[in-house]
This record gives C-alpha cells, sequence and structure tokens, in this order.
C-alpha cells in the first residue's frame, strides 16, 4: 500500500523528534520528497552502494538507515568518493533516503539505548546524561467557565507529562483586568469599560518540539479574542531524552560470567575491555555507538560496567580499575536499531512492506 514518506518520518519522529539530535547530526530525509509516495521500505544501520543495490533487488523505494549517508554536506556530486556514488545511485533509480541518528540515540522509550538494555536484559533503565534546554513552561489566564476546556485540551496536546506522571499542572485563582477597545469583539465585558473576571492562572511544561501544537489546542479551544499568555524556556534536565543508559541485571553476575553474556546477547566473539578490581557485576552503564564521552559520568552514577564502543587508548585509564569498561564495537552495538524501525512501522502502518537489509556494512574486520 503506498504511503507518503512524510507519514512515515513522522511516525518514527514520534519516537524521536528531530528536535533531540545533536547539533552536529544530519538526521532527516536526505534523499527524495515527503509527498513522493513509497510501497516498501529497506531498513539499514548504514548505506552504502551495496545497500541501495539491496533495495533495488527487492524493489524498495526507501531506505531508512540509522547512519546518515550525507554527514559533513555535499559540494558536487562526480562519484569521486562512496558517498557521492551512493546518493548518485539513490537518485538515479528513485530511492529516497531517510536517517534517524542522534534522536533516535537520545529517546529513551523505543530508543537505541532502550533496545540494547533489552538485548543485556538490563532492567530498571533510565537515562545516564539527561538533556538540557528542551522544555518549557506555558502560562495562560483562562475564565473559569472555560478552564476545564481549555487545560484538557492541553493535555491532550501533550502538555503535562513528568516522567511517569500526565496531566500535571497548577493553577491559581485570580481576578483579571480588561477593557475592550473599539474594533474588539470581546467574549466577555463591554467596549470602553474595564470588566473584572474571575479568571485561573495555568502553568504547564511540555516539550519544546511541541510548541505549535501546544500553542494552536490553547487559541482553538479559548474562548478570548486575545489571550493573556506566555512562554519560558528552561534549563532543566528532561529526564526522559539524552545520552546513554543505566540500569541493573536482574541477578549479580561474575566478571567472566558476565563477559559470556555480553558474547552471547550481542551476538560477539570478542571485545575489548579494561582490567577491573570488579568481582562481580550487577549495576551497568551503556551508550550504543562512540560514548567515551559518557565514561566518567558511568563512573559517578555507580556503574560497575560500561558497555559501549569507540574508545581510544588514554580513555581506557579513565576507568581506573573502578569501572569494568566494555567497548563491544561501534557497529555491533547499534545493529539491533532496524528493529526499532520496524516495530515502529509495523504498529502504525500493519500494510506497508519493509525488510531488513542483509548487507554487512561493518567497515572493521577481525582477524
Amino acid at each position: 500500500m503506498p504511503i507518503k514518506i512524510g507519514s512515515i518520518t513522522d511516525a518514527i519522529e514520534e519516537v524521536a523528534p528531530s528536535s533531540l539530535q545533536e547539533d552536529y547530526d544530519n538526521s532527516g530525509l536526505l534523499v527524495g520528497n515527503k509527498n513522493d509516495e513509497v510501497e516498501k521500505a529497506l531498513l539499514c544501520l548504514d548505506v552504502t552502494e551495496e545497500v541501495v543495490e539491496e533495495a533495488i533487488d527487492n524493489n524498495c523505494d526507501l531506505i531508512i538507515c540509522h547512519h546518515p549517508i550525507i554527514f559533513r554536506g555535499l559540494k558536487r556530486l562526480n562519484g569521486n568518493n562512496y558517498v557521492e556514488r551512493t546518493v548518485i545511485k539513490a537518485i538515479k533509480n528513485n530511492i529516497a533516503i531517510y536517517a534517524c541518528h542522534t534522536n533516535l540515540d537520545n529517546a529513551l522509550h523505543q530508543g537505541v539505548n532502550q533496545k540494547l538494555a533489552e538485548k543485556l536484559n538490563i532492567k530498571q533503565g533510565r537515562i545516564l546524561a539527561p538533556m538540557k534546554g528542551k522544555l518549557a513552561s506555558l502560562v495562560v489566564y483562562i475564565p473559569n467557565s472555560h478552564f476545564e476546556k481549555v487545560q484538557n485540551a492541553l493535555f491532550l496536546a501533550g502538555a503535562g507529562n513528568i516522567g511517569n506522571y500526565s496531566e500535571c499542572g497548577f493553577s491559581t485563582e485570580g481576578i483579571g483586568t480588561f477593557k475592550p477597545m473599539d474594533g474588539s469583539e470581546p467574549f466577555l465585558g463591554e467596549q470602553g469599560k474595564r470588566s473584572l473576571e474571575n479568571e485561573q492562572r495555568l502553568e504547564l511544561i511540555f516539550p519544546k518540539y511541541k510548541q505549535a501544537e501546544i500553542l494552536s489546542a490553547m487559541n482553538s479551544s479559548h474562548p478570548y479574542e486575545e489571550i493573556a499568555y506566555k512562554v519560558n524556556e528552561l534549563n532543566n534536565t528532561w529526564q526522559e531524552v539524552g545520552a546513554g543508559l543505566i540500569g541493573e541485571l536482574n541477578e549479580e553476575m561474575e566478571v567472566e560470567d558476565f563477559v559470556k553474556h555480553i558474547k552471547t546477547s550481542l551476538g560477539i566473539d570478542t571485545f575489548k575491555g579494561t582490567k577491573t578490581n570488579k568481582t562481580s557485576i550487577k549495576r551497568v552503564a551503556l551508550c550504543g555507538g562512540a560514548g567515551s564521552f559518557l565514561i566518567n559520568t558511568a563512573r559517578a552514577n555507580g556503574a560497575e560496567a560500561y558497555i559501549t564502543s569507540d574508545v581510544k587508548y588514554h580513555e581506557y585509564f579513565d576507568a581506573e580499575g573502578e569501572l569494568f569498561l566494555c567497548d563491544v564495537g561501534h557497529y555491533e552495538s547499534e545493529k539491533h536499531t532496524i528493529t526499532i524501525f520496524r516495530d515502529i512501522l509495523s504498529k502504525k502502518f500493519p500494510n506497508f512492506a519493509t525488510i531488513f537489509a542483509t548487507t554487512n556494512t561493518n567497515p572493521i574486520q577481525y582477524y
């Protein structure tokens, strides 16, 4: 069944909003138009020439990937490197490319690290390094007669969610004053006369990326011609999104058994790690992809082991024996990502066809 690309990307970004991507990232629709219709998607970690060829062979007109093929920008398309050749091949064969990268890394629910935690059977997971600057608050003044209607509309639009609690807000009652001037069409009061009305001041927190939706709900439900409101940006950490994850194994494991657990869970034969003075492991931090920037954060949060990838030589010393630092490989820590795309799309569009790419795009080989 043909579906617009924009509908597919919207479904993914309900889980991983584009505003959650890091400043250096290039997530989004890289090739194609959001109004184009597609019938089949190839799901993969990386896009290469071989992956595009696989899409052609399987009649896929959309590739959904984790890592953006266009990362630093392109100034020309001459086919001089694998990035240019891959993009040219996709365009020639009318195949769209959509990437969902660090915004999926930073999402807790159905994100990369949550899926990795599921693979490793790590429970009670929470964000290791929550993001700041992603929340705002709305203050709006509402006549008593319409308070519940406006409040419910704002809750429905996504305001008032804090952690595992929804419909969170604070209100105080007072008296508002206003004088309708010439040209106004007041809901209450008369032109040229000061009006005193019983109103409530409602304050709610919301994710900044939902601001347009929140204000639209306020405007459509509020009775006033001119609404008194203000939006404040917050510096609060948002516990629902951010880098890495920390949780616990169901049962404490000896270090040797934990090593076997990692290999079995991730389907790998080997990985790099540090010496550790720990004899057993229960509290585990993790970060899919390059996560060495969280080594000290993992230690500070009491992790006994930290699973990630792309650790540089001198960064291993940062574990100082207190943390069993495990570099399992970038590809190995994120190859499960394609199942996230499948789960999102199969739930939203049960009749839309998706297949997993079979091309192994890991550029690292072990000898």
